[in-house]
Order: structure tokens, then C-alpha cells, then sequence
């Protein structure tokens, strides 16, 4: 009788999107028998579960049993040992935001682990992380997929792909990359309306989760650079870093030394007029202002700040916290294509993560 053909998987990070992609793994693998999909390694920040045999860990109750582990993750040079010895193909998913984590990746990839993450900071760390990463997947054949590292499920990175593969001319990328930010300014300054002051905007966000727990994370522009980063890098410019151009925060200065987010909160209504005069100064000229992104190819330009948007503009009529990003190429000529959808939360950023799951299984197994 011939073998089963089996993939082992291995799991770093069991938050939010981490338990939204193991529910989501669970259905594959039921719905998928071939390749049969065995969780060999899964674990957070202090806890882990494996076997030295290999034996597969239960998809059943994992996170219960996760929880109740004794055992304490091994150091990542570590784990990478125990994976590639495994009797079969692995794919390493890191669903973690962890730096250390993603500067592990060129020595993972080089042991012939393939890897699916959402993970932003290794694709937009130093541009030698991101050299060491591609040339690691192109000199061993392991692959590494990052989809949910910009638009959470939406299908950025791959169109992206598709279009400089097949010899398209990216002359431009333009759009609204923050869940948080565009949940902000859609409340803040809609394009029918008042629209609420900007302090109160801020606390709701954050109320409803939308934004990190202190929300000077989202609010200091970085989380955009990063993703701008990241599709610049995939257009052919060699950016440095998220800080090696043009990001506006919207932190006022005298509050960036808040010792809290709850303290920048406090104190933030004093500063609604600011915001305000730049809202009235769009309405003026018969605008909105959103937070933006923007790749110029030709002139190599990234920058991301506030823009003012005609009401009618894709742009300024986004709804609650969707992302949209506008695709300018040759082809597509003066009408981009453009992706538009929900940019965050834990089931859409988890499908992302999946669908790069399937992609790298119809590769290796």
C-alpha cells in the first residue's frame, strides 16, 4: 500500500488571527484529505506542545490543550532542527507580529521550511532581511507566501504579482491601508455630514477594537509605511526601511512622551482643533481628507500622509473600515484596478494566511 502523502505543520502564534486560522486549518483538512495535513508543532510566547516523535498534536481542543501545556517553546534555532529533521515536507505558519521571529526566516527557509505568515515585519524590515528571505526560498525550493501582510484576506500581494510577472508597467499604487485609519476618517469626515470630533472618533475606534491597544501605533502612520514598504519593495524599488521616507503622524507632538495610551487619550480632546482646521480646509475646496498611501514608481516617491479627495473619488467614499488600493499600470491604462474590501480583523486576515496555506501545498505535496 503506498504511503500517505503527508505535511506537517507547524504553528507559532495562537492570538487573535491564530485562532481564526486553526478553526480555519481544522475545516481544510476535513474538507482536504489528500495531502494529509498533521500538526506536529504549535506554540505562543511560554507554551508549546510537540512530540519528539512527531506524532501528530490534535487539531481537536488545541488551544485548550495548548494552554494547559508544561512544555516551553525551544529557541527558534532550535524548533527549525526539530522541523527539518521531520519524516516529511513542512510549512512554518507565524501568525505573530514578532520580529525575532521573521529574522529567523532565511535560516528556516534554507532548512527547506516553507513558510505562510502574516507577519509585516519581515517583509518590511531591512532590505537585507528581505534579500536574505528570497534568495533562502530561491536556493533551497521552500516557499514563502505573506498575502495577509498587507489587506489582511484581500488579494493585494498576489495581483500585485501577477501584474509585474506577466510584464505589466506598475507606474502607480495608491489607497487607504489601515483598517484603523479608515474607520477614523470615514467617521471623522464623511463625505455626507459633520461627522464627530476627532478625540471621540479615536476612543471609539479604540472601544470597538479597531485599533492596537495603544492607538499612537496606528495613529504614527507606521503600520501604513510598512505595508507601502512592502508593495514598493514587490514594484522593483529598493526601499530601506518604513522610516526611509515621508510618514505623517498624527500624534501631536506634545503628546508622543504619554507614558500610556490611555493618558494620550486623556489628553487628546485638546488638541481636536488642529484636526478640525484641517478637515475645514478640505471642506473649503470641496473635499475630504483621508489617510493614504502612495507608491510613485517613475519618480521612486513613497509617502503617506493626509490627501484631500474629490466626495465622488473611490477614496473618499469607503465605507467602516474597508482598505482600497488602487493599481495604476500600463495596461490598466487611466482607470487603475482597484481591491476593496475589509482590511482587518481576525477571519479575513486568517483566510489570507489559509488560501497561502493552499497555494504552498499545491507546490509541494
Amino acid at each position: 500500500m503506498a504511503a500517505v502523502n503527508q505535511v506537517y505543520i507547524a504553528i507559532i502564534g495562537a492570538g487573535g488571527v491564530g485562532k481564526c486560522f486553526l478553526s480555519q486549518l481544522q475545516a481544510l483538512a476535513a474538507r482536504k484529505p489528500s495531502p494529509k495535513l498533521s500538526l506536529c508543532y504549535i506554540s505562543t510566547s511560554r507554551k508549546a506542545l510537540y512530540n519528539v516523535d512527531y506524532s501528530p498534536v490534535s487539531l481537536e481542543g488545541v488551544t485548550e490543550s495548548l494552554a494547559a501545556s508544561t512544555q516551553a517553546p525551544p529557541p527558534l534555532p532550535q524548533v527549525i532542527d526539530y522541523l527539518a529533521s521531520a519524516p516529511a515536507k513542512v510549512v512554518l505558519v507565524d501568525n505573530t507580529s514578532s520580529q525575532d521571529v521573521a529574522d529567523a526566516y532565511p535560516l528556516a527557509l534554507s532548512r527547506g521550511l516553507s513558510i505562510v505568515t502574516p507577519n509585516k515585519k519581515a517583509f518590511s524590515g531591512s532590505y537585507k532581511l528581505w534579500q536574505d528571505i528570497f534568495t533562502a526560498s530561491a536556493t533551497s525550493g521552500a516557499k514563502v507566501y505573506h498575502e495577509s501582510s498587507v489587506g489582511a484576506g484581500l488579494p493585494v500581494i498576489s495581483t500585485l504579482k501577477d501584474l509585474v510577472d506577466t510584464g505589466d508597467k506598475v507606474t502607480k499604487i495608491e489607497g487607504v491601508f489601515s483598517g484603523t485609519m479608515s474607520f477614523l476618517f470615514n467617521s471623522f469626515a464623511p463625505t455626507e455630514g459633520q461627522g464627530g470630533k476627532w478625540s471621540e472618533e479615536v476612543k471609539k475606534a479604540k472601544a470597538l477594537g479597531y485599533t492596537e491597544p495603544d492607538p499612537r501605533d496606528d495613529l504614527n502612520g507606521l503600520d501604513v509605511a510598512r505595508k507601502l514598504t512592502i508593495l514598493a519593495r514587490l514594484a522593483g524599488l529598493p526601499v530601506e526601511s518604513p522610516t526611509s521616507f515621508p510618514v505623517q503622524s498624527l500624534i501631536p507632538k506634545e503628546l508622543e512622551t504619554c507614558s500610556t495610551g490611555d493618558e494620550f487619550l486623556d489628553k487628546l480632546p485638546a488638541f481636536d482643533q488642529q484636526m478640525e482646521d484641517t478637515k475645514a480646509a478640505a471642506e473649503k475646496a470641496g473635499k475630504v481628507v483621508r489617510f493614504v498611501g502612495s507608491i510613485d514608481v517613475a519618480t521612486q516617491q513613497v509617502k503617506v500622509g493626509l490627501e484631500q479627495f474629490d466626495r465622488s473619488h473611490p477614496i473618499a467614499s469607503l465605507k467602516g473600515s474597508d482598505n482600497i488600493i488602487s493599481f495604476y499600470t500600463e495596461r490598466y491604462g487611466s482607470n487603475p484596478l482597484i481591491i476593496q474590501g475589509a482590511g482587518a480583523g481576525g477571519d479575513v486576515t486568517a483566510m489570507g494566511v489559509t488560501g497561502d496555506l493552499i497555494k504552498v501545498l499545491s507546490q509541494i505535496a
